[in-house]
């Protein structure tokens, strides 16, 4: 029962999710309905909270629906039709990069969605969520916002659709969009909201743009080219792109406007900064720290284990990476919060009951940015024509880590705190600016946890040019640095290098040399990102037009994917998956001597032997197909031009065993290629010696295989000479899959001939079996004449071999015998006597049974008179001067001699 109330206290401080939550409160009406894609967590690190947190301290009611079914109307109408307006956010990410990745494929799990499930969310989150709500909703103002909403409020080049698309305020039907972090914008909107101004008539706050149906536009606007310039001429949309880049500060930024047919777009002036009080009043309000607990039993949210036990010092970056959307987003003015608020928030962190003594992080979009880059910026803002460190550190950057080092140690002395790491970026070439506070060596000895994470991205100075990072020099002097310092400390310690393969200015030449810098640190790095190019960068303007905006200088870019691909194998070229890809790509940058087995190699050639052998004149002569692997190499055993299948036989390579001939080893080969299987009349069975082949599976010359039309070969399934086409071909003789012979004996079934039965075996009438109306053609029957098991007739039961009279086992008469006393004149198996064909005989004289193929080709392990099985006496053997002994055992040994006596096996003695 205490339970049960001390869960429901714990639900009650968390915003309202559903009506039962609103009654519990004593609402009867929300004043905002806060829409988003994420799975609700109350925590500072995701801006829906900060947002829903920020209305609650002004006194508003905020309810959050947290990943409806935007296939249901009723979700949305569930907590009632709010007071103010509806607030949408695709959620932390923009929900094109949530689900899918730089090759365009589906991701399998969502961090933001209850059990890490993904398709809890539509695709371009915003739009949908947006258009729903204005239809379950009709009469309420939307208003979008989030970092999905931040990033496309112009015109933007998509990514997944490959297409230049048009602002998200319009394809939404948005009433207002809000931009940056948009604590001050929302407030200033909600109050004019609550006092009555309709939606349409806030068109001026800082910090949000708005939709203009008329062709009036705002004093000191900048017009920028329309959606329709900008989607027919790159170059228009990289100039385009470059002046709304250059108007994100908020002290140099002025509006802009942009055409978009009937409608225009106009973005009003960015919001300022906070000052570090409205900081430490943001991140001072009530969070509850988690999710919400109705998502414990579907296994909580994943992306809540890195932040929880987290601390965000500040907000904002001057560094202005090419590739990061925090320029655009955060803007480049670097926002702080105090000491005291930071170490206010970590003691709150230690009351938790799943506080182990770690303090997982300590910082923000760059954990060593404490302070704006210069005075300069809180009064005039950031620099248009130049940045803070690219490519040098600028003269007036005041950079400075004492602050961030105390703050570092008040924090590791809190009780209950064991550990304080720092995994957000590290900028290191502001490290290696700050000569005098020691800060590397500090970080090292007590706020690494074995591996610091740092983001050279590349080293190409190329590459790194289009991306703004400091060059390769740079980064090796942080290297040798920080080695040092461990060294000093007794510790190993090692970095971890972030890196960016595809990137524009990226060709093969650059993403080998980084290869070749990765092989030279040896590291096998497992943090390589594709670059995706997401709305709003510098570096996705490069992708799509081809263009660096800053200087409108052609730029190459990897657009295919499977070039990307190999960029990126490249990078983890020691993985055995990516072998093939590394060697295409060394290949198409003429690097093959980074192919081979020397200390500088990339990778190992692959292991198999040439079937191409070189001519005399240098040119490869053709090759046959040789066995083929799974792995897709040919067979180690194939050394000539030919590569033979297994269990090739041929004139000149008898199989094992048969003595008398040439005897090459397993692998040699012939003049002429044969497939598994493939016997001839020049290469008898394994027990048939120096005697022409009459093999199961014999094929001769003239037949051609299976599938060739009018070629010489082997067909599968002929048995003779003469000309036997596939299975089925109607309206020709003799050309079915089971003809024996060279007579008529049609397919199964055709009715209306002689002796055209399925089993028939010679050319004489033989039906099959159960055909009562004809006399003597059953299936088991062994003579023209007589059928099987016809008792009133002597000698002519199921085991008769010839027209004789030799009854089956145990028949006792005048003329029969048995089994046992079986000689030459009828013998058993193995069993020896005169010269009447025994159980496997396919005689000229005697009808074959089922198998027999013809009278020069029978069935596997058949008898004749010209061939003499092992174990069986034929004709020939009394004339080598053996005596006829009823039960004498004959043999034919390894010297192609008649013996006598028992034979000796490996696997014992031959019953």
């Amino acid at each position: 029962m205490f339970k049960q109330k001390g869960e429901n206290m714990r639900i009650r401080n968390f915003l309202p999710m559903n009506r039962s939550d609103m009654e519990a409160r004593g609402w009867d009406e929300l004043d905002f309905l806060l829409i988003t894609g994420d799975a609700y967590v109350d925590h500072s690190s995701f801006g829906v909270a900060i947002i829903a947190r920020v209305l609650e301290k002004h006194d508003f009611r905020v309810g959050i629906l947290a990943q409806p079914d935007w296939k249901d109307l009723r979700d949305f109408r569930a907590m009632g039709k709010p007071r103010l307006a509806c607030l949408i956010s695709g959620g932390n990410l923009d929900s094109m990069v949530n689900h899918y990745t730089a090759a365009k494929k589906k991701r399998h799990k969502d961090a933001y969605s209850p059990g890490g499930k993904s398709g809890l969310r539509p695709d371009r989150t915003t739009i949908a969520y947006s258009n729903r709500a204005r239809e379950a909703l009709p009469g309420v103002p939307v208003i979008i916002g989030g970092i999905e909403a931040s990033l496309r409020r112009f015109a933007h080049y998509d990514y997944w659709s490959d297409d230049v698309r048009r602002s998200i305020l319009l394809d939404s039907q948005a009433d207002l969009l809000v931009f940056g972090m948009g604590e001050k914008s929302i407030v200033e909107v909600a109050e004019r909201l609550n006092n009555g101004v309709p939606i349409d008539q806030i068109t001026d706050v800082r910090g949000t743009m708005v939709s203009l149906a008329g062709d009036v536009v705002p004093q000191d606007t900048l017009i920028l080219p329309s959606f329709e310039d900008v989607t027919s001429d790159k170059k228009k949309y990289a100039e385009a792109f470059w002046v709304q880049y250059n108007q994100q500060d908020p002290f140099r930024g002025k509006a802009m406007v942009q055409s978009h047919g009937r409608k225009s777009v106009l973005q009003n002036r960015p919001s300022l900064p906070l000052t570090q009080a409205e900081m430490d009043a943001i991140y001072a309000l009530p969070f509850m720290g988690t999710y919400h607990p109705s998502y414990e039993d579907r296994g909580g949210v994943p992306a809540i284990e890195e932040v929880e036990f987290s601390l965000t010092s500040v907000r904002g970056c001057f560094g202005a990476c090419s590739f990061c959307a925090l320029t655009f987003h955060q803007g480049r003015i670097v926002q702080s919060r105090s000491a005291e608020s930071i170490i206010r928030e970590a003691e709150q962190m230690t009351w938790n009951d799943r506080f182990k003594g770690y303090i997982h992080d300590v910082g923000g979009p760059t954990a060593n940015f404490r302070r704006p880059a210069c005075k300069e910026q809180l009064n005039r803002g950031a620099c248009s024509h130049k940045q803070c460190l690219f490519p040098e550190p600028c003269d007036k950057l005041e950079i400075d880590h004492e602050e961030y080092l105390d703050i570092l140690r008040r924090l590791r002395n809190l009780p209950k705190v064991k550990k304080v790491f720092v995994r957000s970026g590290i900028r290191y070439d502001a490290v290696l600016a700050d000569r005098n506070s020691g800060f590397l060596r500090e970080l090292c000895e007590h706020h690494v946890s074995g591996q610091l994470k740092v983001a050279p991205e590349h080293v190409s100075e190329e590459v790194l040019r289009r991306m703004g990072k400091p060059g390769k020099a740079v980064y090796e002097e942080f290297v040798q640095r920080f080695r040092e310092a461990n060294e000093e400390l007794g510790k190993e310690q090692y970095l971890v290098p972030y890196l960016i393969s595809s990137h524009p200015g990226s060709t093969m030449k650059e993403a080998v040399e980084l290869a070749e810098y990765v092989r030279d640190m040896g590291v096998n790095p497992e943090q390589v990102q594709d670059f995706i190019p997401t709305p709003g960068t510098l570096s996705t303007c490069m992708y799509y037009t081809g263009l660096d905006p800053h200087t409108m200088e052609s730029v190459y870019v990897p657009h295919s994917m499977h070039e990307k691909a190999m960029q990126r194998a490249l990078i983890q070229y020691r993985s055995p998956r990516n072998h093939a890809l590394v060697e295409e790509a060394l290949r198409l940058a003429h690097r093959e001597d980074l192919i081979g087995y020397g200390p500088k190699c990339l990778i190992r050639p692959r292991k198999y032997v040439r079937a191409d052998p070189l001519e005399k004149d240098g040119k490869p002569s053709k090759m046959n197909k040789g066995r083929v692997r799974r792995s897709g190499m040919k067979s180690k055993s194939v050394a000539g031009k030919e590569a033979p299948y297994k269990d090739e036989r041929s004139k000149a390579a008898p199989i094992k065993g048969v003595q008398g001939k040439e005897t090459p080893p397993k692998s040699a080969l012939s003049k002429e290629p044969r497939y598994k299987g493939v016997r001839s009349l020049e290469a008898p069975h394994k027990a048939l010696q120096g005697k022409e082949s009459r093999y199961k599976d014999a094929r001769a010359t003239e037949a051609p295989y299976k599938g060739a039309q009018g070629k010489p070969g082997r067909y599968k399934d002929s048995r003779s000479t003469e000309e036997t086409t596939y299975k089925g071909e109607p309206g020709k003789v003799e050309r079915y899959k089971d003809a024996r012979s060279v007579e008529k004996a049609p397919y199964k079934g055709a009715p209306g001939k002689a002796g055209g039965y399925r089993d028939a075996r010679t050319a004489e009438k033989v039906s099959f079996k159960g055909a009562p109306s004809k006399t003597e053609r059953y299936k088991d029957s062994r003579s023209i004449e007589t059928p099987m098991g016809a008792p009133a007739k002597e000698g002519r039961f199921r085991d008769v071999r010839s027209a004789e009279k030799a009854p089956y086992t145990g028949a006792k008469s005048e003329v029969g015998r048995s089994r046992a006393e079986r000689s030459l004149v009828t013998p058993y198996k193995a069993a020896l006597g005169k010269a009447y064909p025994v159980k496997d005989s396919r005689g000229k004289d005697a009808a074959p049974y089922k198998g027999a193929r013809s009278a020069e080709a029978p069935y596997k392990g058949a008898r004749s008179n010209e061939v003499a099985p092992t174990g069986t006496q034929s004709k020939e053997a009394p004339s080598e001067g053996i005596q006829e002994k009823g039960k004498a055992r004959f043999w034919r040994g390894a010297d192609n001699q008649i013996h006598m006596g028992k034979r000796k096996h490996r696997g014992g003695k031959k019953k």
